[in-house]
């Protein structure tokens, strides 16, 4: 799906290569941008847009989104404020006081600084016979209460469910809530959202049937945002047989949504403590796995890649602490599987310059350093420099590639960018030697393309300020087009 377009007197922000000075015309023919110059004359039927002289840049991406917990999100209880399990024991009890006898489901609580293990005999002392599931702000753990369990069909147990055996319990809670499922109004109104803030495109990562779910859903859910949908190695087999490769179309969805990467899991998380690291956790001494641990056997991740790569696939290996990322690194090497690792929270200088070597991308969600700095200090006492080292990356010559994790942090790319560059938040200062530049945070979030101009695609977005030179949270965002349709215009 294409669209002509002409902006008229517009500023081009330069990403890549400096603009030229003044406001410019832009002609979009067939969703891609085929001139930039003073006076240009509209071919018949073409749609004229007043710009009256605001700043143009190319359209912006969100690398990693788990679109449909992002969707989710808002109908869950959120405990992000909570900073103890004795908070979250309140807010339950509150709540439960509040709805008596309506199944709970919370998000947000982050549990690094806790400083001991939870169980579930003391949610059970405030829930009772009410189902009360917890999931963590990393989504890699649940604090589940034994009704839960037992609706689940799941065993007793005394403890939070962790990793895979976490994971696979997380797909199936919705069935507490009477199986109510996610509707294509709740995604296009998500999708409107980001496209009021000048996204054009996400790659979806949830843990779900993405290429089936996709094509059955656009009808009614697209709202003109491109999508990158991912698969699973439990959905490998059927990826493979159909024959899809990464970037191929999907089915019924207007050229707009594509095959992405396989996702693969290779760690957990530094506020659960699972992130496989090189050396223990501050706390290691009462974890069962000090350094953390990798979710994959070194055999296991590498016949992933390799299936992946044989059959025209790019992976997405998410890996955290530094053993991972290591491991990870070296089997792309080892298999010629292609594309990103996610994340990239903790890691070694010599790997970041491999990345380099080899032509990996790294996808960071600078954002999450807004809750995880005073975590990293503590956890992870010393390593701070080699936290989210952006600049670091980007001297050794990775590609960077910056995106939010939603919802783990909200789908909000300016939020991302003010993170990256350390401004305007409450991470500023916090290693400033890692932090980008605006043009650069911007380069990385724009999916490779290049300052506007012929050639370049026809996503493109307005803005009332130039976002080089202004507080990145406050540009505010006049319209947004992809491959030259409007998809949001700010009334």
């Amino acid at each position: 799906m294409t669209a002509n377009l002409l902006l008229r007197d517009v500023h081009v922000v330069g990403v890549t290569t400096p603009s030229a000075g003044g406001t410019v015309d832009v002609l979009v023919q067939a969703g891609a941008v085929t001139a930039v110059d003073r006076g240009l004359s509209a071919p018949p039927g073409t749609p004229e847009v007043a710009a009256d002289g605001r700043w143009l840049i190319p359209g912006l991406w969100d690398q990693h989104v788990h679109l449909g917990e992002w969707v989710r999100a808002a109908q869950r209880v959120d405990f992000s404020a909570t900073t103890t399990p004795e908070d979250v024991l309140r807010t339950v009890a509150t709540r439960l006081a509040d709805r008596p006898g309506e199944t709970l489901i919370g998000f947000g609580h982050r549990s690094g600084t806790w400083g001991r293990e939870v169980t579930v005999a003391e949610l059970d002392a405030v829930a009772g016979d009410i189902p009360v599931v917890l999931v963590s702000g990393d989504v890699h753990h649940g604090w589940l209460g034994s009704a839960a369990l037992r609706a689940l069909g799941l065993p007793p147990r005394s403890t939070v469910l962790r990793e895979d055996e976490w994971f696979s319990v997380y797909a199936r809670i919705h069935e507490l809530t009477g199986g109510r499922v996610t509707t294509p109004a709740a995604y296009r109104a998500t999708l409107d959202d980001a496209a009021a803030l000048g996204i054009v495109g996400v790659v979806d990562l949830e843990l779900a049937d993405n290429t089936h779910d996709w094509p059955e859903r656009w009808a009614l859910a697209a709202n003109g945002v491109r999508i990158r949908a991912a698969s699973y190695a439990d959905a490998l087999d059927d990826v493979i047989a159909r024959g899809l490769r990464t970037g191929d179309p999907l089915p019924g969805c207007d050229g707009l949504a594509t095959v992405g990467p396989l996702k693969i899991i290779s760690d957990g998380s530094l506020n659960t403590r699972t992130a496989w690291c090189c050396s223990p956790y501050a706390d290691g001494d009462r974890l069962d796995h000090p350094t953390g641990q990798p979710n994959l056997a070194a055999d296991e991740l590498a016949d992933l890649m390799r299936r992946a790569a044989a059959h025209g696939l790019a992976v997405a290996t998410h890996a955290i602490g530094d053993a991972a990322v290591h491991r990870a690194v070296e089997t792309y090497e080892r298999t010629g599987a292609r594309g990103s690792i996610e994340h990239v929270q903790l890691a070694a200088a010599d790997d970041l310059a491999r990345m380099a070597r080899i032509g990996l991308r790294a996808s960071v969600q600078p954002a999450h350093l807004l809750d995880d700095h005073a975590v990293i200090d503590d956890l992870w006492p010393g390593l701070g420099h080699r936290c989210f080292s952006l600049r670091t990356m980007l001297d050794a010559g990775v590609d960077v590639v910056l995106g939010s994790d939603a919802p783990v942090s909200p789908l909000d790319p300016w939020l991302s960018m003010a993170a990256a560059v350390r401004a305007g938040t409450a991470i500023e200062g916090w290693h400033a030697e890692q932090a980008l530049t605006p043009r650069e945070a911007l380069a990385a979030s724009v999916d490779g393309q290049p300052t506007v101009g012929p050639g370049s695609r026809g996503d493109l977005v307005l803005l009332d300020a130039d976002p080089l030179r202004s507080d990145l949270r406050q540009v505010g965002v006049a319209a947004t087009y992809v491959a030259g349709a409007e998809v949001f215009w700010r009334t």
